[in-house]
Formats: C-alpha cells, structure tokens, sequence
C-alpha cells in the first residue's frame, strides 16, 4: 500500500527551463481535426512495454510508434524510447520484452522521453490495439514526470475490427488472432516498435473495409464504428 500511495501521490515534478519550454511548446501545437480525411491526415499508432500487467503497480519501460500518413504506413516516421527505470524488471518480465536491465537502467530520463514522445506524436490522433493499457500507463507516466493530464483522441482496433468482422468476433480477440488471420508477420513481438507496426498494418485493413462496408473515411467515422461495437454489447 505505502508504495502504491507513492506512485499515485507524488510530488509535482520539478522541469528544467528547456523541458517546460519543450512541454509548452507541445501544448501550443495546433489541433487535429478527427474529421479530415484518413488520407490527408497523420495517425500515430503506439504500443508500450511495461514491468507487468497490473495498471496500479507497474510501470512504464518503452514506447514504441509508427505514423500512417495519408492512408499510408510511414516507416521513416516512427519513434521508440525507453524510459530509463531505478531498478531493472523481473527476469521473467524481461524474457518477454527483450529490453535488458541494463538497458532499462540506461534508457533516456522519463521527463526528456515523454517529452520527445510529445513532440513525435504533436496534436496527431492514436490508435493502439487495446488502448485501456497503453492509455493508463502513458497518461499515468505523463502525469507523474510532467505533471499534465493528456486528453488525446485514441481508436482502439481491439474493438473497430469485430464491427467490420463480425463473423470473426467470437474467435479473434487478441492482436495475434487478427494479425494471423490477415498474414501480417511479426518477428518479434513485444518489441513496442515492431507491435505498433503490426497494429498500424491491422489499421489499414480496417481503414479499407470501413470506406467499403460503411463509406467510412475519417478518424471519427472510425471512432463511431468503435462506439457501435461497445453499444452492441450493452443490448445483448
């Protein structure tokens, strides 16, 4: 309990001039309207790696992130950091990330990694593949290395593709399933980079079968498609 109560009621962190310059410069970016078309707009898909599964214990290791822009995944557009962590994560924990405890004890500060975060992803709409996780542990990191409460637009695919595949919902849940279905490979899963690739490619098949199935072409349109799925859900 004492070191729960301390991650979630900690001091407010003290930025250098140029962290609070960099945070502000962030803050002033433009925003991003949802309803621009997926084709002439900039998506950023994001997946992260962390100590563990527990959203109130653990902690944030790394991001990973691939922008589709214009309808098109951009490989020269991604972004990857690890969070530099007081002490390294369990064995275990390590075998499935890869990220090695030296290497988590030598990542980037987390106030300058979340901040490069901010200025890779500018005012961009996300999307991740079961985005409560990915949502919580970087909103909660951000709050507690940057003091701010980040309210970004995020689609969540977990739930947009059993509305375009309904007749795949009761047999495909995880990223996995969805990614094997369509033939998209991953070689190294649990790489945050290499997992947010495989979602921005899941993206795109839903971007094309939603313009089919549903005339749907822009970043609301799919959000809409994700509320019908949690709405279907409450009826039955």
């Amino acid at each position: 309990m004492k070191h729960l109560l301390q991650r979630w009621f900690v001091p407010k962190p003290r930025l250098s001039p140029r962290q609070a310059e960099r945070l502000a410069s962030w803050r002033m970016l433009p925003k991003i309207e949802s309803t621009s078309r997926i084709d002439q707009t900039r998506l950023v898909v994001v997946d992260v790696e962390t100590t563990g599964l527990n959203l109130m214990n653990d902690t944030l290791i790394s991001i990973g992130a691939v922008a589709v822009v214009n309808g098109r995944i951009a490989l020269g557009d991604s972004f990857s950091v690890v969070l530099q962590q007081r002490e390294s994560s369990r064995k275990e924990n390590i075998l499935i990330h890869g990220i090695s405890g030296s290497a988590q004890r030598e990542g980037v500060l987390p106030a300058d990694a979340l901040l490069a975060f901010l200025e890779y992803l500018g005012k961009s709409p996300l999307v991740a593949f079961h985005v409560a996780f990915d949502e919580t542990m970087i909103k909660r990191a951000l709050r507690q290395y940057l003091s701010i409460s980040f309210e970004h637009p995020w689609l969540d695919l977990a739930y947009v593709l059993p509305t375009l595949y309904p007749g795949l919902m009761p047999s495909h849940r995880s990223l996995d399933d969805w990614a094997s279905h369509f033939d998209i490979g991953n070689d190294d899963r649990h790489n945050a980079v290499a997992d947010a690739l495989a979602t921005a490619q899941l993206l795109l098949v839903a971007i094309a079968q939603a313009r089919l199935a549903h005339e749907t072409r822009n970043y609301d349109g799919l959000r809409k498609l994700e509320r019908a799925f949690h709405h279907s859900r409450r009826t039955v």
